[in-house]
């Protein structure tokens, strides 16, 4: 497994559900993981159900046999600082440029420079080691920006080294293109069985691939689960169903009963739930198409709570991604 994992996917398909349970299952059997925000809406703190993470390492959760999940909200304010500190030596002279509002003009004014302080603290992440030389964290996963904007995002850090030809800007972006687009680095895309996640998530491997990234799976959030084997047949008897309707408790065998009012509003929602399997069908074998491993995840019909994450994160476990 590449030591970067890097979630995206169209809003509204649950990708900071399924980083938060990628970074579980990665910390299996005394691993450390670290999960990482970069979209400032706090949303891994409210899926581990504890407080605003602020702009420092934390740990949120333990993961089944000991390992352990840390979370970091970056703040691209402080991470330009840490920046002017690291290249610059600024110190007290970037505080002051807080002050004056520069800082915040900066990351505000122009999103490229904001993109690379976010991307550059997550690779610093998955560079870090201890005093005894190991890796501070097995694995780094990034909640990424949404599928229409990953592979500018990502490949931001190659623009600003294009233009900076020499010194620690230049230097800096391209150490943190060297693990963007190296095995250390995978791009997993959230999906849901539906066409226009599909359709993006088909264009966002396509993207990827384009810009010399590396793309990793395929994340079918919130499946269903199938409960007919096929559409009802044409010539099904109305009397039939109403019988066994009947039969379950379901109102009484008389004519213009309940059992026989149920039957077509009965038969509609069959109808219409065959049509929607049908369309899932096409939808998986439109995601086979890339050839990346595609995986599933169930719906959960009672939400998302940390139950659920850890659910979530076993089905991962089972699957292979881990």
């Amino acid at each position: 497994m590449s030591r970067l994992q890097v979630v995206s996917g169209k809003g509204g398909t649950g990708k900071t559900t399924v980083a938060a349970a990628l970074a579980l299952a990665l910390a299996t059997e005394g691993k450390r993981t670290l999960l990482v925000e970069v979209e400032g809406r706090q949303g891994i703190a409210q899926l581990f159900e504890t407080e605003a993470l602020p702009y420092e390492e934390r740990k949120i959760a333990v993961a089944p046999g000991g390992g352990e999940v840390y979370a970091l909200a970056i703040d691209a304010e402080l991470a330009l600082l840490d920046y002017l500190q690291m290249f610059y030596r600024l110190g007290g002279a970037g505080r002051a440029l807080r002050k004056l509002g520069a800082i915040d003009f900066a990351t505000t004014i122009a999103p490229g420079v904001r993109d690379v302080l976010l991307t550059g603290k997550a690779c610093e992440a998955v560079r870090r080691k201890d005093k005894r030389g190991r890796y501070a964290y097995d694995y780094v996963v990034m909640d990424a920006p949404p599928t229409g904007r990953i592979t500018r995002f990502l490949n931001v850090n190659g623009e600003v080294a294009g233009l900076a030809k020499i010194g620690p800007i230049h230097n800096q972006a391209q150490a943190v293109m060297r693990v963007l687009k190296s095995a250390e680095t995978s791009v997993h895309l959230v999906t849901l069985l539906e066409e226009m996640p599909v359709q993006e998530t088909l264009d966002g491997v396509a993207e990827l691939r384009a810009a010399g990234l590396p793309v990793g799976r395929i994340l079918m959030n919130m499946v269903r689960p199938t409960l007919l084997d096929g559409p009802v047949p044409d010539g099904v008897k109305r009397t039939e169903i109403a019988r066994e309707l009947s039969r379950a408790g379901l109102g009484g065998a008389r004519k213009g009963g309940l059992a026989e009012q149920l039957v077509e509003p009965l038969l509609a929602q069959a109808a219409e739930y065959a049509e929607r399997i049908a369309l899932e069908q096409e939808q998986r074998a439109e995601l086979a198409e890339p050839g990346l491993p595609v995986h599933e995840l169930e719906f959960l019909s009672e939400g998302i709570d940390l139950a659920g994450l850890y659910r979530l994160a076993s089905t991962l476990r089972r699957q292979g991604v881990s």
